[in-house]
């Protein structure tokens, strides 16, 4: 059964790590949505730490990129398990929106299946054949 869950220790919150990603991570993208990830170990046992992030210098208003973060965490949310029964090892994540129009659900959770897909083609050898 699939955990539709996304509990607190699974959030990206460390500045650290988030400064690391940007630095060192490994980008995958499927427009509107950029993933940035990197390889990394956990102390709380936690295989995917995941956060969210939209430009400011695309959506001014805070109430847009609020929406459009609460859509990307939604459709996260229902894809994870894509990731965890997957893959290997723990890994940091970062979801970018690069859109400049107000997206719907459905066009996000599209974008995101399709770049979960990617990441794990890159990450996992026998899941492309």
């Amino acid at each position: 059964m699939a955990d539709f869950t996304f509990p607190k220790k699974e959030k990206l919150k460390s500045k650290k790590l988030i400064e690391q990603l940007f630095a060192e991570g490994k980008p995958v993208s499927s427009f509107p949505i950029k993933l940035i990830y990197l390889p990394t170990d956990f102390i709380d046992d936690t295989r995917i730490k995941t956060g969210v992030a939209v430009p400011k210098k695309n959506f001014k208003s805070a109430v847009k990129r609020n929406r459009i973060k609460r859509l990307m965490r939604e459709s996260y949310r229902l894809n994870k398990h894509l990731v965890f029964n997957n893959s290997e090892g723990s890994f940091a994540f970062l979801f970018l929106y690069l859109g400049r129009e107000m997206p719907s659900q459905s066009n996000v959770e599209k974008a995101m299946k399709d770049v979960i897909k990617r990441f794990l083609s890159k990450n996992t050898p026998d899941l492309g054949k």
